[in-house]
C-alpha cells in the first residue's frame, strides 16, 4: 500500500472512537475493495456538487477510484453550473436569520438559495440552458436518444463552455466523468432544474418526451452494468440517502428475485453517510442490517454507516483513498 500523507495519518491517529472511528473503518473498507479488484459505485445525494466536492472527487475519478456514478438531477447540472458560474454565487453565512422578505428579495435578485449558498439563475442555468437545448434539437431531429448525463457529456466534451469557465477544470468531477466517459445513472432527473425545462420544451411541442431515455432505461442499463462487472465485487459508498441510492441498490434484488439470475453477487461492500434518524422509519435511515432483509447485502458484507456531515466526512474518506 502506498505511504499516506499527513490528513490520512491525522485520522488514522486521532479518529479512535463513534463516527470517527466509523470513518476511518469505512475508508480502509474501500481501500481493500479496491485492493481485491473489487469496483465501487458512489451515489451522491444532497447538493453536493454545490458542496464543491468536484474539488476533490474529480480526482477519484481520474485515480480509477469509482466505477460507475449514480446521482440526482441536481448533482449531475450543478457541478456544470459551478464551473461555469462560480464568481456569481453568494454565500449567506447568515441564512438561520433571513426572513421570508429576505428570501423574497434573493428570489427577486435571481439567486436560488442552497443553506448558505446561493446560485445564480441566469449565469448558471440559462448559461447552459442555451448550448443544451441546441444538443436535444440535433439529437431529436437525427432520431437519436440519449441520457441526460450523455447530453452533459456531449456538451462538456464540444468546448461550447470553455469561454465561462470560472474555476479550475480539474475541479469539476462532471468534466473528469466525461473524459473517462464513466458509467453513470442519474435517477428522477426530471425534478432538476433542466429536468423541468427539458419537460417545459415538451409541454410546449418544442421537443418529444422519447429524445431523453427513461429512468426505466436506466435501470436496464445499470443490470447490464452491474452482470458485467460484479465478477470480483461491486462496492456501494452512499452520500445522502434519496434517491440517488434507493434507485441503484435495488438492482441486485432485481437480479436475482424478479430476473431469477440465482448466481447474481450481492453487493460487496456498503458505507452510507447519512444524518437521517433510524426511528423515523425512513430508508435512508434504515441501518445497513435492513438491507439484508430486501436481498441487497449478504451477511458478511462489510457495513458501515457514519451519522455525520457528508461535507466534511466525503472528503476525508477520499483524501484517505488518495494518500493525501
Amino acid at each position: 500500500m502506498s505511504s499516506k500523507g499527513p490528513i490520512s495519518n491525522f485520522i488514522a491517529k486521532y479518529y479512535k472512537h463513534f463516527n470517527a472511528a466509523a470513518l476511518v473503518d469505512a475508508a480502509r473498507g474501500y481501500e481493500a475493495q479496491l485492493e481485491q479488484g473489487s469496483k465501487m459505485l458512489v451515489s451522491l445525494a444532497g447538493a453536493m456538487s454545490t458542496a464543491e466536492l468536484g474539488k476533490i472527487f474529480a480526482e477519484i475519478i481520474r485515480q480509477d477510484k469509482v466505477h460507475i456514478i449514480s446521482c440526482t438531477g441536481a448533482n449531475l447540472e450543478e457541478d456544470i453550473m459551478n464551473l461555469v458560474a462560480h464568481s456569481h454565487y453568494k454565500r449567506v453565512p447568515n441564512y438561520r436569520d433571513l426572513t421570508p422578505q429576505d428570501e423574497w428579495d434573493l428570489l427577486e435578485s435571481g439567486l436560488n438559495r442552497v443553506t448558505d449558498t446561493c446560485i445564480p439563475e441566469e449565469e448558471a442555468f440559462r448559461r447552459l440552458q442555451k448550448h443544451i437545448f441546441r444538443l436535444w434539437k440535433e439529437a431529436e431531429a437525427a432520431g437519436e436518444r440519449y441520457f441526460p448525463h450523455e447530453f452533459m457529456y456531449k456538451m462538456l466534451l464540444s468546448g461550447v463552455l470553455e469561454e465561462y469557465y470560472e474555476i479550475d477544470i480539474r475541479d469539476s468531477w462532471m468534466y473528469a466523468a466525461a473524459e473517462k466517459n464513466l458509467p453513470l445513472v442519474c435517477p428522477g432527473w426530471e425534478d432538476s432544474t433542466m429536468g423541468n425545462i427539458f419537460a417545459s420544451y415538451v409541454i410546449k411541442g418544442e421537443l418529444s418526451a422519447r429524445t431523453m431515455k427513461s429512468g426505466i432505461e436506466y435501470m436496464t442499463y445499470l443490470a447490464d452494468w452491474y452482470t458485467e462487472n460484479s465478477g470480483n465485487g461491486i462496492g456501494f459508498f452512499q452520500i445522502g440517502g434519496g434517491i440517488a441510492g434507493d434507485f441503484p441498490i435495488c438492482v441486485v434484488p432485481m437480479l436475482y428475485q424478479d430476473l431469477e439470475r440465482t448466481d447474481t453477487p450481492f453487493w460487496s461492500y456498503f458505507c452510507q453517510i447519512s444524518d437521517s434518524t433510524t426511528s423515523f422509519g425512513s430508508y435512508s435511515g434504515a441501518v445497513p442490517n435492513e438491507k439484508i432483509t430486501w436481498g441487497k447485502l449478504g451477511i458478511d458484507t462489510p457495513k458501515f454507516i457514519i451519522e455525520s456531515d457528508a461535507t466534511i466526512v466525503a472528503p476525508l474518506i477520499f483524501a484517505y483513498l488518495l494518500n493525501l
